[in-house]
């Protein structure tokens, strides 16, 4: 199992899962493989991904709001508002970008775990990526479609060489 997203620790290209043998699918997120074939509620799903994610951006401004509220009210003064909130926009633009970089190619876990407190305070970028990620297909489908095409076509040729029993070859003399 992975540890990120609880789903089994297989790549696109690991050997030997499906009935016709071969690479099987990276499952994702809230789809699992349903993304590969568009089957078992995909859609619903990703309109159920896109209205669940632009909830959470909104009711996560709603409380960075109470918290600009509370800053305001304890007359911090303006520089501590300031800089609060351009914290919080800042973080958020780079967790929008980092998140919607991550769907097209893999990440280096090195610096993705630099990473991980910016994009803890950026979060309300990170769930506006997925949103608009999941207005045109399922986030990372892109990326997951081209590793397994690619797994599909190296397995295809690779068995596609193969004939025969290799023990029953006539041995050269």
């Amino acid at each position: 199992m992975s540890d990120e997203n609880g789903t089994p620790d297989t790549s696109a290209g690991s050997p030997g899962g499906t009935a016709q043998g071969g690479p099987r699918p990276e499952p994702l997120r809230f789809f699992g493989t349903s993304w590969v074939n568009h089957d078992n509620g995909y859609a619903a799903r990703r309109a159920g991904v896109a209205v669940g994610s632009v909830a959470a951006a909104a009711l996560s401004c709603l409380i960075l709001n109470f918290a600009y509220e509370g800053i305001r009210i304890a007359d911090t003064g303006a520089f501590v508002t300031v800089l609060v909130v351009a914290m919080f926009a800042i973080c958020s633009a780079l967790a929008f970008r980092n998140t919607w970089e991550g769907f097209g190619r893999r990440h280096d876990p090195q610096r993705q775990a630099q990473l991980r407190g910016l994009l803890a305070i950026g979060f309300v970028g990170s769930l506006l990526a997925y949103f608009f990620r999941s207005l045109t297909e399922a986030p990372g489908e892109k990326l997951h479609r081209e590793e397994y095409e690619k797994a599909r076509e190296e397995y295809e040729r690779l068995s596609s060489r193969r004939t025969g029993n290799p023990s029953k070859k006539k041995r050269r003399r």
